[in-house]
């Protein structure tokens, strides 16, 4: 497990025991995925497997784990790694049987929570055993190394008296996240085209459903986002930015970089990067840049600050 940065978060769970410097994120090799402990419905600590995090409700989630380590994951809608990340977790919190709680941070919505623990990409997850922060990993990982990587926090955990669980029952879990809406045969359509990598494919479901609704916003954004998936497929972000940064005249590397950095979830640096792609080309080319600008501030969204900012910038551009 990598370190990238690590808080003090102590003085908000006044009763967290100190780390035991013996026992680090690496920790001792583990024991192996064995099959997770199933806690009985109705024991255990009566809290949600599945919390959303801000700085209101951040000593409260520091406070349980002194009881059962809690797993912090930093995600964005702008970046779908980071909402899949955030699934898989909330899938093992009750494959675990409750033995650590997942705790999600939107770092649009808080972000002096994501400042507060130093988090430098979405996603981020890390670890609060006893109130005091266990760097795990930046970047999305696949499921199986997942459960290596949640058996090391657990024996961590456990090294330093943290090995309660939370009570896991139907009730719990219905209370554990907000109701969602049901999915629409248009969704459906689209995320099963996803799943099979047929971005084309899910992008020609919005296409259809837009013609059919041309004023619903949110099938433009979801085409949007299906777009910058596309794009970013098989890509590296930090590749990407690399390429752009290498060849400021190059319109396509630009806008790459552009989609690399949403991606990453540095907004203004997305922005920004579009916005000189705009600056710098002429026709055609300043044309695409003008399109592939209003893409982002699609899946950013039209309220969003940063949005407002590059829509003046933009106009006084190009008038």
């Amino acid at each position: 497990m990598s370190m990238f940065g690590a808080v003090d978060l102590s003085t908000l769970a006044p009763h967290a025991k100190s780390m035991n410097p013996a026992s680090g994120a690496a920790g001792s090799a583990s024991r192996g995925a064995s099959a997770p402990a199933s806690g009985s419905a109705g024991s255990g600590l009566p809290v949600p497997l599945v919390v959303d995090v801000d700085a209101s409700s951040l000593r409260d989630v520091a406070e349980v784990s002194t009881r059962v380590p809690v797993i912090v994951v930093l995600h964005s809608p702008r970046s779908q790694a980071s909402a899949d990340l955030a699934a898989d977790l909330e899938n093992l919190a009750g494959q675990y049987g409750g033995r650590f709680q997942v705790a999600r941070v939107d770092v649009d919505a808080a972000p002096e929570v994501a400042q507060a623990l130093q988090a430098q990409a979405v996603p981020t997850v890390m670890a609060l055993v006893a109130g005091q922060p266990v760097p795990m990993f930046q970047g999305s990982v696949p499921q199986e190394q997942l459960r290596s990587i949640i058996d090391q926090l657990l024996e961590v955990a456990a090294a330093n008296g943290v090995s309660g669980t939370i009570a896991v029952d139907a009730a719990a879990g219905a209370d554990s996240r907000a109701e969602e809406p049901e999915e629409t045969e248009v969704e459906r359509a689209a995320r099963e085209a996803i799943e099979v990598g047929d971005f084309a494919a899910a992008e020609e479901v919005y296409t259809h459903a837009i013609a059919q609704n041309p004023s619903d916003d949110d099938l433009k954004v979801a085409r949007s986002q299906v777009r910058l998936m596309a794009r970013l497929d098989g890509q590296d972000p930090h590749e990407l930015i690399a390429a752009a940064d290498a060849a400021p005249t190059d319109l396509e590397a630009a806008l790459a970089g552009a989609d690399a950095a949403l991606a990453l979830g540095e907004v203004n640096a997305s922005l920004g990067r579009a916005l000189e792609a705009v600056r710098t080309h002429q026709g055609e080319e300043r044309e695409s840049a003008r399109l592939r600008l209003l893409e982002l501030f699609e899946i950013i969204g039209s309220t969003s600050p940063e949005v407002a900012q590059a829509r003046r910038r933009l106009a006084s551009l190009l008038y």
